[in-house]
């Protein structure tokens, strides 16, 4: 009997990558469309570590040390951080009645109409023009409604409010819309088949299927307007983005450092409560 090994295929390593010119056409288009993306916004990351730049960042940055952690202080960051959490919390709300009635109207499933397949002139142009509301509604930052608000309300928290209801409303009907087209719509038109309300194929059709993904974008969209009631407070809308504005106009470091561990606090306890829900959708 013969001593030698048997060959096995199973075990032949290539040595080439057999994807390796699909890969090398990836990373060559890759640079190709990244350059001039770099050139057409000036981007010079080598200037970050010009002599100068790095003095000055580091006068910056060093301001920042020691955290102001005065009584007064804090006791004001806790107000604002709070307002800040209502500011969220309201515009999302208000987000939610812009965003479930044109929902409602815009999705097709719900749509009697579309039963038989082809749906009908005005239904179809009513639905039309929501989604054209949806997408002006999402389209404009809520960094400009609130430039708009402040100048029609005045500065305050109002303004933030409404920015974030606008944007958000716009955001969550679309998703909304899509998430609700894209599950099994069988239970839905046959509910309408047999003579159900718009909203009682909702509410018995198309919810309890799509409840937990709703829930869940619902309350990571809660989660992004945390973030952006923050900014939106650079434009006079209330809230701790106002009180870290003035502060950094008056260079004081300390202050802003005290603000900003506050802040990425604030948006830890937000992710975590927004896991804490999906986890109990799950």
């Amino acid at each position: 009997m013969s001593n030698l090994p048997v060959h096995n295929p199973r075990f032949d390593v290539p040595l080439k990558d057999p994807a390796w010119h699909q890969r090398l056409f990836w990373m060559v288009f890759g640079v190709l469309l990244l350059w001039p993306l770099m050139q057409a916004t000036e981007f010079r990351p080598a200037v970050l570590f010009e002599p100068d730049n790095l003095r000055v960042s580091a006068q910056f940055i060093g301001s920042f040390f020691p955290p102001v952690l005065e009584p007064d202080l804090l006791a004001r960051i806790a107000r604002e951080t709070w307002k800040t959490v209502a500011i969220a919390t309201a515009g999302m709300v208000l987000a939610l009645c812009i965003a479930f009635p044109l929902t409602v109207l815009s999705t097709r499933v719900l749509s009697v109409s579309a039963i038989s397949g082809r749906m009908s002139v005005l239904p179809f142009a009513v639905r039309l023009a929501i989604r054209w509301l949806l997408i002006f509604l999402r389209s404009i930052p809520e960094l400009v409604w609130a430039l708009v608000f402040v100048r029609v309300v005045g500065l305050g928290p109002t303004a933030g409010v409404l920015a974030i209801a606008l944007t958000y409303g716009g955001m969550l009907g679309k998703v909304y819309g899509e998430i609700l087209e894209s599950g099994e719509t069988t239970p839905t038109e046959t509910l309408l088949r047999n003579g159900s309300s718009r909203l009682q194929a909702f509410f018995y059709g198309l919810l309890p299927q799509n409840v937990m993904e709703l829930t869940s974008y619902t309350v990571y969209r809660w989660e992004c307007a945390i973030r952006s009631s923050v900014v939106l407070g650079f434009v006079g809308a209330g809230g701790l983005g106002q009180e870290l504005d003035a502060s950094m106009k008056m260079f004081n470091g300390g202050e802003v450092a005290t603000m900003l561990i506050v802040f990425i606090l604030l948006v830890a306890l937000a992710d975590s409560v927004s896991g804490f829900f999906r986890r109990r959708l799950l």
